[in-house]
């Protein structure tokens, strides 16, 4: 028996919100895995300023996708990573580069490697440079 329109619209609906939802969460994956990102975290986590801050444990949430903040190219990448702790809560931003397009992004704060910073979304005026 053939469908209606209306349940073929509805049937087409539930499948293409759900490959979207799909796509969106192992894009957000994909970023987690990336030597930037990794780079920007354990610079956090060594960090004993920006954890006094914070408060342990650190909780690391997904990045908006569509934020202009989070942008990544073949030699550049800059991200915008929500972070919280029990005590307050922020963003660290991370800018990273490398020399040539298929070499991996280097840790050194600063010139070629990840610089991170770290801004309370309460206090802007609170900024720590990792």
């Amino acid at each position: 028996m053939p469908w209606s329109l209306g349940k073929l619209v509805f049937s087409a609906s539930v499948v293409a919100g759900g490959g979207c939802t799909v796509a969106y969460y192992l894009i957000q994956k994909a970023f987690t895995k990336t030597s930037y990102y990794q780079l920007a975290l354990e610079q956090l986590h060594s960090h004993p300023e920006a954890l006094e801050a914070l408060g342990a444990p650190l909780n690391v949430h997904c990045l908006h996708l569509i934020d202009r903040a989070n942008f990544v190219d073949i030699v550049n990448a800059q991200l915008k990573i929500p972070v919280s702790g029990p005590k307050a809560e922020g963003h660290l931003h991370v800018s990273s580069s490398r020399d040539a397009p298929f070499q991996r992004y280097c840790g050194k704060v600063g010139g070629n490697g990840a610089a991170g910073e770290l801004s309370d979304g309460n206090n802007p005026d609170s900024h720590f440079h990792l």
